[in-house]
């Protein structure tokens, strides 16, 4: 039988990554998303005892970009059975009324346009076949609100209404729609948000057990391994010591 197809934006790196060597022990064929084609290149080498796999190098800001990398893959490749719209940031941690526009505009371009771009050009084959599943990373910055976390927390509730409303939108095309929604994780994430400031990010992970990538790969992959007729539709994975955005028990 010939493997399903999962496509994985941001798979350079966290939980993209992790995600990527889950699902191809689990026998899918992928297609590996990013802007760094090094890393993407690396981790299909990784996989390639395992599976078979395509890399799209582009933003998904980027909408022709998108269409072109989609445009680029054989015919058979799109059939994707399984979209992971993992692709996401944070940038800077600012009351709201000394948020710098940029950084605005990067949380919206990714978490939410590109979201939408790479949905757009996958959505249609699954409706054809009247079968897939797409799988949206959220956030419990999507089901809460802390403080200097407007936009990001904006952009991530915004994901949350996508996916319901692609739920609602696809279900009678036969087509799954879930969201898993982390807590904290270890990974590229902080550093980002703090734009390379290495220290200030490692203070994140301080004092308690956060999530690891794997961690979230695995409920992922328990997610889309599902029989036909169970949709899991939102999943909400915090590490034990977290009980809400700002409640972290670092054992002070």
């Amino acid at each position: 039988m010939t493997k399903k197809i999962a496509l994985i934006t941001g798979a350079s790196s966290g939980i993209g990554w992790a995600t990527a060597e889950v699902l191809a022990q689990q026998g899918f064929r992928l297609i590996l998303c990013g802007r760094r084609a090094e890393r993407l290149e690396t981790l299909a080498q990784k996989l390639l005892d395992q599976t078979e796999s395509k890399t799209l190098v582009f933003d998904v800001r980027d909408r022709e970009a998108v269409v072109r990398a989609w445009a680029s893959l054989p015919e058979a490749w799109q059939s994707v059975h399984v979209l992971i719209n993992n692709a996401g940031n944070a940038h800077g941690l600012d009351f709201i009324q000394e948020g710098q526009l940029e950084d605005w505009e990067a949380m919206l371009d990714i978490n939410v346009k590109g979201l939408l771009y790479v949905s757009q050009v996958v959505i249609p084959q699954m409706v054809a076949r009247q079968e897939g599943h797409i799988l949206n990373i959220g956030s419990l910055a999507g089901k809460e609100v802390y403080p200097k976390g407007n936009v990001y927390c904006a952009s991530k509730h915004a994901v949350d209404a996508l996916t319901q409303g692609m739920r609602m939108d696809l279900y009678k095309q036969g087509i799954r729609v879930s969201a898993v929604n982390p807590g904290l994780v270890a990974t590229e994430f902080s550093e980002v948000r703090f734009k390379g400031d290495a220290e200030r990010a490692k203070k994140v992970y301080e004092g308690y057990a956060p999530l690891l990538a794997r961690d979230i790969a695995e409920v992922i992959a328990f997610v889309v391994s599902r029989p036909a007729h169970v949709n899991i539709a939102d999943l909400l994975v915090l590490p034990t010591a977290q009980a809400a955005s700002y409640l972290v028990n670092r054992g002070e």
